[in-house]
């Protein structure tokens, strides 16, 4: 495999980070490619929800095709995946087992598919409740990267035949995500899409505290809640907040919020980009407990975790203002050694490489 490759990806968003934290993964990450050298046409399905809400429109370090249909797409870009040395499906990509049958048809090299939700993925496939993969085609694909790592990618090996699995875990691109000089507004907040999985942990560490500690204030963000939810007065609710201002919005929280699905939580080894993200601002990170946490980074020493809301309020009421910094200089150290696009991006060419040999080998022997 070359050193500057025709990369084609078939993604559920690059252009609107809208509900999903799928945007800003592709975004740094193919900027990186870019840097690399690499070629990269992303290919997105046109659908409402994300017309209505683009926050990124030009992409210098890639090209990007709006297409409306599976027809749209078989006719216009068959000769693309053809063409390109690696050709990549992404996780919820609307149809993407559809998707996915035409790359796997008509790819010539090394095929992929970048489960960004891979406990979601398992959880919906052992229910056959699932249209953006099926079981056989992770054995088919190539190489199958993976947002988890752990034991989930043995699994994924010796229980599902994936070929080579890997842990391309979500990242952070510094340029965009660092600390800003801006008036504490929050004492605590919180950044994520509604999900029922995720509620009753955001009810016990964030509304709970706010309930009972009336004097602070707090501040949710994140879009699709339902309007039965009661928000205490001294809750903030922000409908979205673009990526662009996703630092400031980090800086004006004293503490941020993280909350793991229950299918990642169970999984382990599953950070989240907002956990990295909030680092690189130099915000100090209040998380739920899940296997793995400690690889990522020092408990205590690089994030705090907190188990209820009694827990939450000892944090934010007795944590001096030296205590906080320290934490939060540690964790954007962690961070920016460890989990920036730049080194994600060198992480994937290593992979490519490795499934691309292991792809011809095995042309060469079926002829």
């Amino acid at each position: 495999m070359g050193s500057n490759l025709r990369i084609v990806i078939c993604g559920l968003s690059i252009t609107s980070a809208w509900g999903n934290g799928h945007a800003t993964t592709y975004r740094g990450l193919i900027r990186e490619l870019a840097k690399r050298g690499h070629d990269v046409l992303f290919l997105e399905r046109d659908v409402p929800w994300y017309a209505s809400n683009r926050d990124m429109t030009e992409f210098p370090f890639c090209t990007v095709r709006l297409y409306s249909s599976l027809t749209e797409l078989r006719d216009r870009f068959t000769e693309e995946i053809r063409h390109a040395d690696v050709v990549m499906v992404g996780s919820y990509v609307p149809q993407g087992a559809q998707v996915g049958k035409w790359v796997l048809e008509n790819a010539s090299n090394l095929t992929a598919f970048y489960d960004i939700d891979t406990p979601v993925t398992l959880g919906r496939i052992r229910r056959n409740d699932i249209e953006y993969l099926t079981r056989e085609q992770i054995s088919q694909y190539g190489l199958y990267l993976s947002f988890t790592g752990g034991l989930t990618l043995r699994h994924l090996e010796h229980r599902y035949g994936a070929r080579c699995a890997r842990a391309l875990y979500c990242s952070v691109d510094p340029d965009q995500y660092s600390p800003r000089t801006t008036k504490m507004e929050f004492d605590l907040g919180y950044l994520g899409t509604f999900s029922p999985d995720r509620q009753q942990a955001l009810d016990e560490l964030l509304l709970q505290p706010a309930w009972r500690w009336q004097q602070a204030a707090f501040v949710v963000a994140g879009a699709q809640y339902p309007l039965t939810i009661q928000w205490p007065q001294n809750v903030m609710r922000i409908e979205h907040v673009v990526p662009s201002r996703h630092s400031q919005f980090y800086g004006q929280q004293r503490f941020t919020l993280n909350l793991t699905r229950s299918d990642m939580r169970r999984a382990g080894y599953c950070p989240s980009v907002r956990l990295f993200e909030a680092a690189a601002c130099g915000t100090p990170i209040i998380s739920d407990y899940w296997d793995g946490l400690g690889m990522f980074f020092e408990i205590g020493r690089e994030i705090i975790v907190a188990q209820d809301a009694n827990e939450v309020l000892h944090i934010l009421k007795t944590t001096s203002e030296q205590e906080r910094l320290e934490i939060a200089r540690r964790a954007r150290g962690r961070v920016l050694s460890e989990h920036t696009a730049a080194q994600r991006s060198a992480q994937l060419e290593q992979y490519l490489q490795e499934a691309a040999t292991t792809h011809q080998r095995g042309k060469q022997l079926a002829g």
